[in-house]
């Protein structure tokens, strides 16, 4: 399974990839628009030469015509650009005309198996579900990926099942183990990731038995 930075900040960007923790970057408009002096064009190159997987960016349209021409314009900013677009009836044909024409399409807003399969028609390389939000309407975020994965295993789909923001450590295991070929997470629950609620007292048991110890393991 592949894991995903969920951030448009570059010094997060920098700090996942020097550790190698993940495999690339999912950004939203509203990540890309946060910094006010950066335009979202230098943003994203600068992401790309923080990171060598792929950036996945969102179009800046909804409508046909100007989501295909937003996207062909973000795929020639990089090869590792991921173009991300609403599946909407309108959208449809432009997803199919980029994914014929190469360029890496991944379909958001997916929120169901059957809008993950129609996806998949067009040639996308991944479909996006929102987890939280599904969460916050009440709806089972980690259920709605199992769903999408059977539909997919069942179809002989190759896109990837993209789990977006699961709340905690808790289901992003969840999301994967329900088959998500990638996780997309913040910044603060990666970090959440590397700590347990028995990290803190194993760290302090560990540090009294290393009281007790006489020097290194140095033979100088």
């Amino acid at each position: 399974m592949k894991l995903y930075l969920a951030s448009a900040d570059v010094d997060e960007v920098r700090w996942a990839a020097q550790h190698r923790l993940v495999d690339g970057v999912l950004t939203t408009p509203a990540m890309l628009t946060a910094d006010p002096i950066a335009t979202e064009r230098d943003t994203v190159l600068a992401i790309t030469r923080a990171i060598q997987g792929p950036v996945y960016v969102a179009v800046h349209a909804v409508t046909g015509g100007d989501i295909y021409r937003d996207a062909r314009d973000l795929a020639r900013l990089s090869d590792q650009v991921v173009v991300q677009i609403p599946l909407l009836e309108d959208s449809i044909a432009a997803m199919h005309r980029l994914s014929a024409e190469g360029v890496r399409v991944a379909a958001t807003l997916v929120y169901s198996a059957a809008q993950a399969l129609l996806a998949s028609r067009v040639g996308v390389v991944g479909v996006v579900s929102p987890v939280d939000d599904l969460d916050a309407c009440g709806q089972d975020g980690v259920g709605a990926v199992r769903a999408l994965r059977a539909v997919f295993d069942a179809s002989g789909s190759e896109a990837d099942v993209i789990a977006l923001r699961p709340a905690d450590a808790t289901e992003f295991a969840a999301c994967a183990l329900a088959g998500a070929d990638a996780v997309a997470v913040t910044a603060d629950v990666l970090r959440s990731l590397l700590v347990h609620p028995l990290t803190d007292r194993g760290v302090d048991r560990l540090l009294h038995d290393l009281s007790r110890q006489h020097g290194s393991w140095s033979l100088a």
